[in-house]
């Protein structure tokens, strides 16, 4: 009897003892928790800063509408205005903006996608656009792959009567020393725009 007795006090010590020592753990635990929990708190506040500054930095380029480098203006009540136009690392040039349409019918783009014939797929878009260097002599077209998809926007559905809708066209680049180009697209008048970058 003593024996079962002693067994049951030595097994309730023990459970006892690892009862004491997991609220230790757990306790320890709750404190690490506790104070890594700050931490991510504080990276978190961290890279919200890092988001936030990123935002601020990437803001001028969201904000490139309030920039007018020049607008082109048909009879019709089409409207291009050019928004900016970068000079690229790669070695190219991005021209971007919005075209208004103001007439009463859906605008097409008709014959905005040029005279080239593997151009001509690309539907209702900018692809017939240029840049003239008038110093340099030179006319860059936009740029396309290889199954002749320019590298613009397509206005897929048109843009209806009163709507307008963003673009951009892309370009070989300019010399660097060349910082002032005309920009065509076909029925429209010429614009003359300057290149950042």
């Amino acid at each position: 009897m003593r024996t079962a007795t002693t067994w049951i006090r030595f097994r309730g010590a023990a459970v006892a003892a690892a009862s004491v020592a997991m609220a230790v753990v757990l306790t320890a635990c709750g404190g690490n928790g506790g104070s890594d929990k700050s931490k991510e708190e504080g990276d978190a506040k961290a890279s919200g800063t890092d988001s936030n500054q990123k935002t601020e930095e990437q803001s001028p380029a969201r904000n490139d509408e309030s920039q007018v480098l020049g607008t082109m203006k048909s009879a019709d009540g089409i409207e291009v205005v050019i928004n900016s136009a970068q000079r690229d690392s790669g070695g190219f040039v991005t021209v971007k903006g919005r075209v208004k349409n103001e007439s009463r019918s859906r605008f097409t783009a008709q014959g905005w996608q040029g005279a080239e014939r593997e151009m001509r797929g690309n539907g209702a878009s900018v692809a017939g656009a240029s840049l003239i260097d008038q110093a340099g002599k030179k006319r860059y077209l936009v740029l396309r792959d290889t199954d002749g998809r320019c590298l613009c926007t397509q206005f897929v559905s048109g843009i209806a009567a009163g709507k307008e809708a963003s673009f951009f066209a892309q370009f070989p680049a300019t010399p660097v020393e060349t910082t002032e180009v005309d920009f065509q697209i076909p029925t429209m008048p010429t614009a003359t725009i300057k290149i950042s970058g």
